[in-house]
């Protein structure tokens, strides 16, 4: 009997006991006590049971996240979530959302997981993006026997099945079925392994658990519906309410989302052409275009953690919290806890007034911004300094308005493509200006829309022979194709007036010269990935030379390649990131610059003083009653 004992102990574990212990490390290590007394609060309120087992639909969960049915992402929201909650045992995926896979599916999309796992971002991306794969049999090896038809069917459409008797759960994608592949697995399994060596069992993990992610893709549609979410709840705070999205999915606003998301796709794919992403362009244009992609998430879970219907005013005596078994009747006696305060609604994300006089900048286009942009410099923090269409369209309105803001900001163009042949004299003048154009457009159909900018740390300025340079300006584009241009060592901006040759703002591009004696200039010299936009605010060009070597690094991925987009610009925005403190530094420096403006008027002659008169001509050497003074010629 020792000895059967003696084996008995020592059995290896199973994976759904891994999977507990690792839920119940989550759960002690990552959640303080109050967020774990909320979590267990909230899915006892939307549970449902089978055979004595919570778990959490479908509708059930989409419904307390308040995601919008306009925008179809519930299906694959929740295979995304089923994947995950079978951690880190792949191969056990879609799992039924029960008490500790929830927990898991938590803590991984609100990246709480570092407090137990080593693993970091690139784990992260590869698990993001198995969990919404799916297993391409015909890429494959292993669906020789089925029909090419009911393996495209397999693909797209996943499969329900019953739990239980009488509950059914989603089964998801083939993606889930091993697949016995001859080629070596080419992704990074970083975060499960982390996971069972932190259980003492990484003997377990087996490379054979899931197919190669060389033969999974994620459908574009599929993919579509979940960058449409990601824009929407992208300003999203972890304790905020669920804002009112009704506004933005009807009529153009819709639209808009969808044409963004189409441009953020247009950076993985060929939207014309392809129907899946694969492995190797999501690696490549994710870490380096749209590293904040997935944060609405972690706000968007995190609502797990604080329900504002959560009442601790009646507390109990009860025992110190313990790993996840059932959920308590009663909140841990702690002098740590306290009732929820409801915090006040946030201010617009942009005031109501400046939304209405931008032409460029939306919801929308603020939350791509934030897809790479550090959200807390955009959020509640942006004013806007110039606006072409309010205050005129040249370069003394914009040094007037955004030279004395002391702190980043955003430069916003956006325009219609320019004809093959110039149609006009001013479109003449501004090709003679540059060199003959010898790069396609950027897109073979014409876009509605073409938009740029710029992330500029550093105060504007006019400048003479040099650029301004800092290592965190941005160069992008935004629309029809999102890439991002980060920049190297060489001189960034130039801000300049006549008599330099091709004057106006250039980003990416040597310092303009002086014209030539004979006051004619040669074409404008633009850099390998560089920005121009005319003294007159009329025209622009943005070249992207895929081999770089300029001020800008080139673009990766289906956003890459050889092109150049001449374009007339329709709008012009300059928006600065900054709170009050800055702002107030800006009016302070509009106020002294008035003052010294008006005490240059006030300098008269004729009033009444000649005591005054006369020290202000001796003082510019003029003769005074008959004596010498200086010269004027």
């Amino acid at each position: 009997m020792g000895q059967s004992q003696s084996q008995a102990d020592t059995r290896p574990a199973t994976a759904e006991e891994l999977s507990k212990q690792l839920a119940q490390k989550f759960a002690t290590r990552c959640f303080t006590p109050l967020e774990l007394y909320s979590f267990r609060y909230v899915f006892r309120s939307l549970a449902d049971t089978s055979d004595g087992i919570p778990y959490l639909k479908e509708d059930t969960l989409t419904r307390f996240l308040q995601v919008p049915d306009a925008l179809g992402v519930a299906p694959v929201l929740f295979q995304m979530v089923s994947y995950l909650g079978a951690f880190p045992f792949s191969a056990g995926a879609p799992a039924v959302l029960g008490f500790e896979e929830m927990i898991v599916v938590v803590v991984m999309l609100t990246e709480r997981y570092g407090k137990v796992l080593r693993a970091g971002g690139r784990g992260r991306n590869v698990l993001l993006y198995r969990s919404l794969t799916v297993f391409d049999r015909l890429d494959g090896k292993g669906g020789g026997d089925k029909g090419e038809e009911e393996g495209e069917k397999e693909v797209v459409e996943g499969e329900w099945e019953e739990v239980n008797g009488n509950a059914k759960a989603y089964v998801g994608f083939a993606v889930d079925q091993p697949a016995n592949d001859e080629e070596g697995d080419d992704d990074d399994d970083g975060l499960a392994l982390s996971a069972l060596e932190t259980l003492g069992a990484n003997d377990v993990f087996k490379h054979s658990d899931a197919p190669l992610i060389s033969h999974c893709s994620i459908p574009v549609d599929n993919f579509r519906k979940i960058i449409m979410l990601l824009l929407l709840i992208a300003p999203l705070e972890s304790s905020q309410p669920f804002p009112d999205y009704s506004d933005r999915l009807s009529g153009n606003n819709l639209e808009q989302l969808r044409a963004t998301a189409d441009a953020i796709l247009s950076a993985l794919v060929n939207t014309e052409s392809d129907t899946a992403i694969k492995f190797h362009a999501w690696n490549t244009v994710i870490p380096a275009f749209l590293p904040n992609l997935f944060n609405g998430f972690s706000a968007l879970f995190s609502h797990f953690l604080f329900s504002k219907s959560l009442d601790l005013s009646k507390r109990k005596a009860s025992s110190p919290i313990t790993p996840p078994v059932s959920p308590p009747t009663s909140p841990p006696s702690s002098h740590t806890l306290r009732r929820p305060t409801t915090p006040p609604p946030p201010p617009p994300l942009i005031p109501t007034a400046v939304a209405e006089e931008a032409e460029i900048l939306d919801l929308t286009l603020l939350s791509q911004l934030s897809f790479f942009l550090t959200p807390t410099t955009l959020f509640h923090r942006l004013r806007l300094l110039y606006s072409g269409g309010s205050t005129g369209f040249s370069m003394r309105s914009f040094e007037t308005r955004v030279f004395n803001w002391r702190a980043p900001s955003l430069l916003l163009v956006s325009g219609s493509r320019l004809p093959a042949i110039p149609e006009s004299s001013n479109e003449r003048a501004f090709a003679d200006s540059l060199p003959p154009k010898r790069l396609p457009d950027s897109t073979a159909a014409n876009p509605n829309r073409l938009v740029f900018g710029a992330y500029i740390p550093q105060t504007w300025q006019q400048t003479y022979k040099t650029c301004l340079s800092d290592p965190g300006t941005i160069l992008f584009q935004l629309a029809p194709t999102h890439t991002i241009h980060r920049s190297t060592f060489s001189d960034q901006l130039s801000f300049t007036h006549p008599p330099l040759s091709h004057p106006g703002i250039a980003l990416g591009s040597p310092h303009p010269t002086s014209k030539s004696a004979s006051g004619t200039a040669n074409p404008a010299k633009l850099g390998p990935v560089s920005l121009h936009i005319d003294a007159s605010f009329e025209f622009g060009v943005f070249t992207h030379d895929s081999r770089g070597g300029g001020a800008f690094e080139p673009a990766l991925g289906p956003g890459g390649g050889d092109w150049q987009e001449r374009f007339a610009i329709e709008s012009l925005e300059v928006w600065g990131c900054g709170g009050e403190e800055e702002a107030e530094e800006q009016r302070r420096r509009w106020e002294w610059e008035e003052r010294e403006a008006e005490a240059r008027r006030r300098i008269n002659f004729g009033k009444g003083d000649r005591e005054a008169d006369r020290a202000l001509l001796e003082m510019a050497g003029i003769s005074w009653g008959g004596r010498s003074g200086g010269s004027m010629n």
